[in-house]
Order: structure tokens, then sequence, then C-alpha cells
């Protein structure tokens, strides 16, 4: 009997599976969809989650947030009807929580509303945040032109803007916006300064198309003259959590525990990625039956070609060949072929990553790729057991006499 040498069943498997090179590429067409499928649905995934990271990053991180309603449910996701609340604070809340909490640097209250801003004949729609100056100081504001409102403008409720990058250009073109009149609503506001571009919130407005005011002018010009969030600036991220503790046990003197939230930022980010999570690995599995259809396609072929083969094997056989031996050079076959699939897919998911990293955050890693060219392995090794114990298992006399 020959023993089954790996090196040239492998030479063998390889010469066999390109002799037909238009049906290795048919039979491999449900990997590579499959594969590329699977590539670019978790490179888009990664891009996003880090994405999200960097533009939490961007504007602080060392922050208690509080908001009117209650946005989180019971599971720690979002909870979509706590983001509609007619429920909002006031500046004593802000008063109380400045004068009882230690070790932070600042409280920052923000309103906020729908506006449509208006430069001679150009009319945009925006978000109006009513804030102070510490929020340019706290959550990293850089400025592009001009300046932040100061102090004295905020005590004197003066009409002044900080606009985001987006909606400057977009009511100015290319006129120089500083110290120019806008209107918003039936008020004339100075443009004091615009903010370099941060980029989106996905699924949200533009940090780049908010239009920023001092909290009091805010108040004059909004439907609501409440506070619906403020920010607690920390000075020291290890005491956040007792911060967040301390700050609940202020708001719970003056309201019930459904009409507000607190929570920091990782919170937030756990809660985003918990849904991007859920939604690429379901994505995920749905492009991962192109790989199942794949996997059946190989052993379809695979089986063909046991059959028309079978006075090769019969003939390896009658010369001692081991059954093992035959069985392995199958398997290898489909292996190569499902890896030859998966290769071609990696190679199309990572260009159309690179191309749709233009337009969408999306990031190729190593460790998708991997997991790719283990999952082709595997349903190489599934797929192809069957035609290779067919193959092993054929009597060399019944194989010889096959027409």
């Amino acid at each position: 009997m020959l023993k089954p040498n790996p090196r040239e069943l492998l030479k063998s498997s390889f010469k066999s599976i390109f002799k037909n090179k238009t049906r290795t590429l048919l039979t491999s067409l449900g990997i590579i969809i499959g594969v590329t499928s699977v590539i670019l649905l978790i490179s888009i995934g990664n891009g996003l989650k880090s994405f999200i990271n960097d533009q939490f990053e961007s504007l602080g991180s060392n922050f208690v947030i509080i908001t009117a309603g209650k946005i989180f449910n019971e599971e720690g996701g979002f909870n979509n009807e706590g983001a509609y609340t007619t429920f909002s604070f006031n500046k004593k809340d802000v008063t109380t929580l400045k004068r009882k909490l230690k070790n932070i640097n600042a409280v920052i209250p923000a309103s906020q509303s729908t506006v449509k801003a208006k430069f001679q004949d150009t009319i945009k729609e925006s978000m109006l945040i009513a804030t102070t100056t510490d929020y340019a100081i706290y959550r990293k504001q850089k400025l592009k032109q001009g300046r932040w409102f100061n102090e004295s403008e905020q005590k004197k409720e003066s009409k002044v803007v900080v606009l985001g990058s987006k909606i400057a250009k977009n009511l100015f073109q290319n006129t120089y916006p500083i110290n120019k009149k806008v209107s918003i609503g039936s008020a004339n506001f100075k443009v004091v300064g615009v903010i370099e571009e941060v980029g989106g919130t996905l699924g949200g407005p533009s940090f780049d198309d908010y239009i920023y005011t001092p909290l009091e002018t805010g108040f004059n010009f909004m439907e609501n003259d409440g506070i619906q969030s403020i920010d607690i600036a920390v000075k020291n991220k290890e005491d956040i959590a007792l911060i967040k503790k301390e700050t609940e046990k202020i708001l719970l003197d003056s309201y019930d525990e459904d009409k507000f939230s607190v929570f920091d930022q990782n919170k937030i980010l756990s809660s985003i990625n918990t849904i991007l999570n859920t939604l690429t690995i379901a994505l995920t599995g749905i492009a991962a039956i192109s790989l199942v259809v794949g996997g059946i396609g190989i052993m379809n072929i695979m089986l063909v070609s046991v059959t028309e083969r079978t006075r090769e094997i019969g003939l390896r056989k009658a010369v001692g060949a081991y059954p093992r031996a035959i069985l392995l050079q199958f398997l290898f076959e489909a292996v190569i072929l499902s890896v030859f699939g998966g290769s071609i897919g990696i190679l199309l998911g990572s260009i159309g990553t690179i191309a749709l990293n233009n337009f969408f955050p999306a990031k190729v890693t190593i460790e998708s790729i991997l997991l790719a060219f283990g999952v082709c392995c595997a349903v190489g090794i599934i797929f192809g057991v069957a035609p290779a114990r067919r193959a092993s298992k054929l009597s060399p006399i019944d194989a010889l006499r096959y027409e």
C-alpha cells in the first residue's frame, strides 16, 4: 500500500482543481459573494464603532450628563419614548448642582430648538443650542474663525451666535461670515465665530449644522424656556461614578426618578456599540447564507468529480493507494476551492471597504480577514467530507469496470 504523502496530495489537488478554471471559478462564486459581503459588513460595523468613539473623544470624555426624560430602558438600551418629554430643568437646578457637587470643573446647562436661519435669500434649517461659555471650554470646541461668545454677552443676553462649519458654509457660501447678521425667527443675530468641522452624529443632525447662542438669549427665542440637558465636567475620570450617584441624589430631592436620566458617555457608547454589534452579527449571518449555498455548490461539484474520476480512483487503489490518501485528496480539493473563493472575496471586500471609506466609515481588520479565512477552511472541510468519503469507499474492482 502507498502511504499518503501530504505534499504530493496537495500538488495533485491543485492540478486537478485548476485543470478546469471556468468550473473552479463558478463553483467558488457563492463563497466569493459570501466572503465579500461578510468582510464589507464587519468592516462597516468596525468603522462605525471607531467613528463613534472618535466623535465622543473629540467632544471631551470626563462628563456626567443629565437629560430630561428616561432615555434608557431597564435592559440598558435606548428608550425612544423617554426622548419625547415636556419636562425640563430650571436655573435653580443648575445653581444647586454647582453648590453641592465637589471635584467638578463646571455645570453646563443647554436648551435646544429647531430653527430656520436666513442670510440674504438663503434659508437653512438648523438646531439652535442655547448654552454657556463653559461649553466651548470643556466640550473642546475649536474655532475656525472668530471667537466664542463671552461672559459679558451672556449676561447682557446679546443676540450673538457661533455657527457650525456646515451651516456657515451653506448660509454664506464664499462670504466671510464674521460680524454678518443671520435672521433666526424675527430677530437678527451677529455671527461672532465659526467652529471647525466636527462631523455627524449618525442618524441625527450633524454637529456642524448646530448654531450656538448664550443661554438667556436662547430662552427669549425658544418656545420652551426650560433646560433640556446639563453637562457636568468632572475633574478626574475616576470620580465620575461617585458624582453620578451624588447628582441623582440631588435631583431626586426635587423630581421623580422617571423625569430625568443621569449617565456618563461610556453608557451611551456601550448602548450604541451593543446595537451596532447586534446589527452587524444579524447582517453578517444573513450574508453567511451565501457561504452555505457556496458550500453546497462545492459539495455537488465534488460529487460530480468523484463520478467523473471513478476509473482514476479505481486505478490508484489497484496499485496500492490507501483509502485515506483518496479521502485526503478530495478533502484538500474541497478546501482549496473554498479558500480560493474566500481569497477573492477577501480581496474584493477589502477593495470595497476602501471605496466605501470615502463616503462612510469602514475599517478592515486582521481579525475579520482571519475569521473569513477560517470560515472558508471550515466550509471546505464540512462540505467536502461527503464526496471525499464516497471516493475513499469505492471498490477498486467496481471502479475499474465503470464506463
